[in-house]
């Protein structure tokens, strides 16, 4: 992720960005959003936007579409977010074998391996070898482990909980989904519905921390002339 500094965004508001992407290719890049926390800057450019949209199936790059450019542009105004904040707690860089398995579970979502890297080349990458994009995964993967440590690791459900869950909740929506059907019992489940209760109350953090991050982090978003 690029940093800069803010006086020179205040000079050049709408800073035209060269970066490099797959074989030294030189692009002119459009500044889209900034993220600040008052001592460092993230930045989303356009490419940014194209590289998330690419790891996505079935959502089309040329043209990209309004909504998708929008909804691509907010997620990552999140993990800049997420990523200014996990600079507070340094972690060590996932190693090659956590990047490339991650690699690996991204291409699953995609025809074929061919067809990822085809997407891939056509946001400026040479392959799922390409060292920027190894970046990108790693960057990715940096905070996903930063939520996983920030949001998940101190979550607790109580056997009482998982109980009322079952009663209050699966049971009636089974019986709504399959009426007539044997409910699995309690036991059957109880891992499910864990695995469902600490999903849910992370899921309530982390936009919890979102909404307190956004009154206190400044963020511009870039109109496109």
């Amino acid at each position: 992720m690029t940093l800069v500094y803010r006086k020179l965004l205040l000079v050049v508001p709408l800073i035209v960005v060269l970066t490099t992407v797959g074989r030294s290719q030189e692009v002119v890049d459009r500044l889209v959003a900034t993220v600040s926390d008052g001592s460092s800057v993230e930045v989303i450019t356009l490419s940014d936007i194209k590289w998330q949209l690419a790891l996505q199936p079935n959502v089309p790059l040329d043209p990209m579409r309004k909504e998708d450019i929008e909804r691509a542009r907010d997620s990552l105004i999140d993990q800049r977010i997420f990523a200014l904040e996990s600079k507070r707690f340094p972690r060590p860089a996932p190693d090659a074998g956590v990047i490339k398995s991650e690699i690996a579970r991204i291409t699953k979502f995609f025809p074929s391996l061919a067809d990822f890297e085809q997407r891939l080349r056509s946001v400026g990458f040479s392959s799922v070898m390409d060292e920027n994009f190894e970046e990108l995964i790693t960057q990715r993967v940096l905070i996903e482990k930063y939520i996983e440590f920030r949001f998940s690791s101190f979550v607790v459900v109580t056997p009482d909980e998982i109980s009322r869950y079952y009663r209050e909740t699966y049971v009636p929506a089974f019986r709504r989904r399959q009426p007539g059907v044997v409910v699995p019992s309690l036991e059957d489940k109880r891992s499910e519905i864990r695995s469902t209760l600490i999903e849910e109350r992370v899921a309530d953090r982390i936009s919890e921390f979102l909404d307190d991050a956004k009154r206190r982090i400044e963020i511009d978003i870039i109109a496109e002339n």
